[in-house]
């Protein structure tokens, strides 16, 4: 288990780029064969214009890269964490750092993203894409991913856990970004026996519909334990489903300068219920 958790260690940043892009083209063909949403738009225009929030999104990681050195070797220094308080099996430790990071770094401040509205007002660009598709996952407005980015850091200082869990979090982290926006759609009975521990394509989708009360739902990235356990799981007919935010629908979901400033623009009305 130890040589595993150290290959991840050694991972240069070349072979990390390689691997985003490799999760990005491999959904990207997928949703050419098993895809969900048929509705007709230039793929190549949308892909452009997320990728440069996904620009946005590299240079944020240089710098937290060097945060994220620092809180390293200050708990390994202090011994400072909870995995420092007991001994238990290395599979265990992954396992516990694996669900406190997808618990704080994840579905904690998604969920508060949502809730608070300063913070929902960053995190409107990521719900206004009207053709959710594999590159949606790199839709991320600059503050939005900082503060994702600073929670991560609190979920590393609880729990004092090595490097390597954490690196083996940020690769299973891109894998599930990335499947779970992908345009594709699993056999429906597959899709919904694994959306039991996973987060599964057609389950996030849900959280995509552009109205409430279905935006506030479906919170999760990884495990959908979250969700069920505090109440925002939601599983309904994917043929409901309707992308965009409604609150910004009148804006061009592709023009990254007008995405950009939609945290600032006041025809952006508040957030309200709505039922399906």
């Amino acid at each position: 288990m130890e040589s595993f958790l150290g290959f991840f260690e050694e991972l240069t940043t070349l072979q990390k780029l390689a691997w985003v892009i490799g999760c990005l083209s491999f959904f990207w063909i997928l949703e050419g064969y098993y895809t969900f949403s048929k509705k007709s738009y230039k793929k190549w225009r949308h892909a452009l214009s997320n990728a440069a929030f996904m620009g946005f999104t590299m240079l944020i990681n240089v710098v937290f890269g060097i945060l994220t050195v620092g809180v390293f070797v200050w708990t390994n220094q202090q011994e400072f964490g909870l995995l420092y308080l007991f001994e238990l099996p290395v599979i265990l430790e992954l396992l516990i750092a694996l669900l406190v990071l997808d618990f704080i770094a994840q579905y904690g401040v998604h969920y508060l993203l949502h809730k608070v509205p300063a913070m929902w007002r960053l995190h409107i660009i990521h719900h206004s894409d009207k053709n959710v598709d594999v590159t949606t996952g790199t839709r991320h407005h600059p503050l939005d991913f900082v503060l994702r980015e600073t929670f991560a850091l609190l979920a590393v200082f609880i729990t004092g856990m090595p490097v390597a869990f954490y690196l083996f979090y940020r690769i299973l982290s891109v894998l599930f970004t990335y499947w779970t926006h992908a345009n594709i759609q699993l056999p429906a009975k597959l899709d919904k026996a694994l959306s039991y521990v996973i987060v599964t394509p057609t389950l996030h989708k849900f959280h995509h519909h552009r109205e409430m009360p279905w935006t506030d739902t479906n919170f999760g990235n990884m495990f959908s334990i979250w969700d069920r356990f505090f109440g925002t799981f939601l599983y309904d007919d994917p043929s409901k489903i309707v992308y965009g935010v409604d609150i910004a629908d009148h804006l061009d979901d592709q023009h990254v300068g007008v995405q950009l400033g939609i945290p600032f623009n006041k025809s952006v009305r508040s957030k309200k219920a709505s039922t399906m």
